[in-house]
């Protein structure tokens, strides 16, 4: 009896050890299913998602060092996450599912004010402003009842007062052919991650996009930016026997010669069936 309390708790033991790794895991998993609101075909089971997780268990560098090895195994199977949810997404939301996955990730760290995240998604609300805009020459006033609503944030406190005595070198930051890499004036410049990208959201809204990409590369990687091309051998490697893969074609496209070129490397026969003209 003695023996198997031991062993009972040097199994609890272990298993905590990886608790951190299965919070991350259903942090990813709700970022997923959140895609739904984009796009309603993008719908993934939890199913599909625990094999893609047990691929990662499976095929990502072992270590002997518990610690070693959950970092192995998260980079694992972050960017396998990555890679199969990009091939099922359209091209204009690939950076966008890159952006939420580098803030669900850093949320799930408590590294995001939910009111900073709320500020860069709507840039507030205000129905009257008080503050006079003091660069109306340059500065929109939408974009300068942002920076009000900004400042009340605790993170941009004086940011509204320091606007005006700065305005020469905020001026300059509006006029940056690369605002997003410019230097912001004064303590400004020490504000990093989604903090500066609500700065350029409300200076030069029109950068965000390559701030955003800037943003995921600094936390993620450049390969978060850079989908993997198609590649029907990888979609089968990663494929289980009870699940069908299923391929939604653009007009006029013919995926068979793909098809037949992987069964031949695969050594598999096809069986192909034509339903005829707009019955697939």
């Amino acid at each position: 009896k003695k023996i198997a309390e031991v062993t009972e708790t040097e199994i609890d033991e272990v298993r905590m050890g990886y608790t951190s790794v299965a919070y991350s895991t259903q942090v990813l998993f709700f970022c997923i299913t959140d895609l739904n609101n984009i796009e309603p075909t993008y719908s993934y089971s939890l199913a599909w998602f625990i094999n893609l997780f047990m691929g990662s268990i499976r095929n990502s560098e072992k270590a002997e060092d518990v610690a070693t090895r959950l970092d192995n195994l998260s980079d694992h199977f972050t960017y396998s996450l990555y890679k199969n949810i990009c091939r099922s997404l359209l091209e204009k939301d690939k950076l966008i599912f890159s952006f939420v996955l580098t803030v669900r990730i850093l949320g799930g760290k408590g590294l995001v004010d939910a009111a900073e995240w709320l500020f860069f998604l709507t840039g507030g609300v205000s129905l009257d402003n008080p503050h006079a805009n003091p660069c109306a020459d340059w500065l929109a006033a939408k974009q300068w009842n942002e920076i009000c609503l900004l400042s009340d944030l605790n993170a941009f406190s004086g940011l509204r007062d320091n606007f005006e005595p700065l305005k020469k070198q905020w001026r300059g930051v509006y006029d940056a052919a690369d605002p997003q890499d410019a230097t912001l004036p004064g303590n400004w410049d020490k504000l990093e991650g989604l903090r500066r990208l609500c700065v350029l959201r409300c200076i030069r809204p029109d950068k965000v996009v390559l701030g955003i990409q800037k943003f995921v590369i600094s936390e993620l990687g450049e390969r978060f930016v850079r989908p993997p091309p198609f590649d029907l051998q990888a979609c089968y490697d990663e494929s289980v026997a009870v699940s069908p893969l299923v391929f939604i074609l653009s007009p006029g496209s013919d995926p068979m010669a793909a098809v037949l070129q992987a069964a031949a490397a695969l050594g598999r026969d096809v069986a192909p069936i034509s339903l005829g003209q707009g019955q697939g």
